[in-house]
């Protein structure tokens, strides 16, 4: 027998067995005693996954917020509702300091919204506002459209070359499991407005940030850049946009009637929603874990962020009930107004800024309901010995080490992450996120309840392990 072919075997087995073995430098510092996780805290974070596991409380909160609150535009009565009925619940539940620290944005509430092309071949076309848009005059717009395949095409024409007319961009966001591809086809619904206002465009209507074949367009922040002219912005569901581009096509020019009428206001009022689990021994050092409580408006916010509320919720809620308190605080943080620019997040951050250095790590859930497969941390080597804690009893969950250099903690704590903050992030599987994310679709439906307990899961490992420990995550 040639062994050639299994020697070639073993050695590739053996490398990918070293694919998938923790670094030495993520190995060394001190043992896991060294940083406050003796056998006991360890057999506790063990007993509180398994606990998870069996089901929680998790599906019960995202179905009650879903229900009895439903959409929760960031600065409407909604919203403030959703608040009250936070506050109300964390208190039954038994956490501590649990209160809202106000502040208020920009408003914004959406109004009629309608397009159809007047030809070459008339016909309804599904389409929604951006959030912040601004409105169409009264009796909407009706220009030709110009179409491009990419931001980098509308960035490319020519100056007051689409005067008088309505730009239209392609730009197909493709699939991934991280959600990755997102900062990139996303930039074009953040700045599209403003690029095609530069070239003299009347509006713009973009080819929805999303994955879907459903006629269900995707909405999202936008913003304008000073100085420039504010235009309208819409975007179309993935089938409208497939709709257009065939007829393109064709080699006909397109007529479009465009009718957004938003409307906007200097401020309205926001929150975030804050409750603690005291710690025992180090109560002013803070570990927070969270999710955003509003959400956009044509959904009812289950995946977009009802599922984090709900999984980070039940699973301080898991330590409160289990009699045991960490050595630190605790921090359960429902933030305000994450979708309309990560308000909350600043705002806790300046509200804070003193108290920084107090904030040992972070980490939020606000990437749906599906499972998780991945933890990526940035900490010290006091810290990695935390995090090799957790990746063992992660493992079973199916839940392997990714990057070990890599902050992200969750949109809100950007802010705080960018200020210092160690983070920490439990990756979950975005493959189809982005078929729900800012649609009509985002309903209680889709979401697995077996999925959000192994979630509840790994959150209450990582809050344990963190504010049990006595390691310094800072580098």
């Amino acid at each position: 027998m040639d062994f050639s072919p299994v020697l070639r075997r073993v050695c590739a087995f053996a490398m990918l067995l070293l694919t998938f073995t923790v670094p030495a430098a993520q190995s060394e510092g001190p043992t896991a005693e060294a940083v406050g996780l003796g056998p006991a805290s360890v057999a506790h974070a063990r007993t509180l996954r398994d606990r998870a596991l069996d089901g929680t409380m998790a599906w019960d909160m995202v179905e009650a917020l879903t229900t009895e609150i439903g959409p929760r535009l960031a600065g409407s009565d909604s919203e403030a509702r959703a608040r009250e009925w936070a506050v109300q619940r964390l208190q039954r539940m038994g956490f501590a300091n649990v209160r809202i620290e106000p502040f208020t944005i920009p408003g914004w509430t959406r109004g009629v919204e309608r397009a159809e092309l007047l030809a070459p071949f008339p016909q309804p076309l599904s389409i929604t506002s951006l959030g912040g848009s601004v409105a169409t005059p009264e009796a909407g717009i009706e220009a030709e459209l110009v179409a491009f395949e990419s931001l980098q095409a509308l960035r490319a024409a020519d100056s007051g070359s689409l005067s008088g007319k309505i730009a239209y961009v392609s730009h197909a966001m493709q699939r991934s499991q991280d959600g990755s591809s997102y900062g990139f086809y996303g930039e074009l619904r953040r700045v599209g407005a403003s690029v095609a206002a530069e070239k003299g465009a009347l509006a713009i209507v973009i080819r929805s940030i999303g994955t879907d074949d459903h006629r269900f367009p995707h909405t999202g922040q936008m913003r304008y850049a000073d100085g420039v002219p504010k235009i309208p912005a819409a975007a179309l569901s993935n089938p409208d946009a497939d709709q257009i581009e065939r007829i393109l096509r064709r080699g006909l020019p397109l007529q479009l009637h465009l009718l957004l009428r938003p409307q906007s206001a200097a401020s309205a009022p926001s929150g975030n929603v804050i409750a603690e689990i005291v710690g025992r021994e180090r109560p002013e050092e803070i570990v927070i874990i969270g999710g955003h409580l509003d959400s956009w408006d044509l959904g009812t916010g289950a995946i977009d962020d009802g599922a984090g509320v709900a999984i980070t919720t039940a699973a301080a809620k898991m330590i409160l009930d289990s009699g045991k308190r960490p050595r630190r605080t605790i921090r359960l943080v429902l933030w305000g107004a994450e979708e309309v620019g990560l308000l909350g997040g600043y705002e806790y951050l300046n509200a804070h800024r003193e108290q920084l250095g107090q904030h040992v790590i972070g980490t939020e859930s606000d990437f749906g309901a599906e499972r998780i497969w991945k933890m990526t941390a940035q900490v010290s080597p006091a810290g990695q010995t935390v995090v090799n804690v957790m990746a063992e009893l992660l493992a079973p969950l199916g839940i392997a080490p990714g990057d070990m250099n890599t902050s992200g903690s969750g949109p809100d704590l950007v802010p705080m992450v960018a200020a210092g903050l160690p983070s920490l992030r439990l990756v979950q599987n975005g493959m189809d996120y982005f078929d729900l994310h800012h649609t009509h679709d985002d309903t209680l439906d889709k979401i697995d309840p077996v999925a959000l307990d192994q979630n509840v899961a790994a959150y209450v490992v990582f809050a344990w392990l963190a504010a049990d420990s006595t390691a310094d995550f800072r580098r």
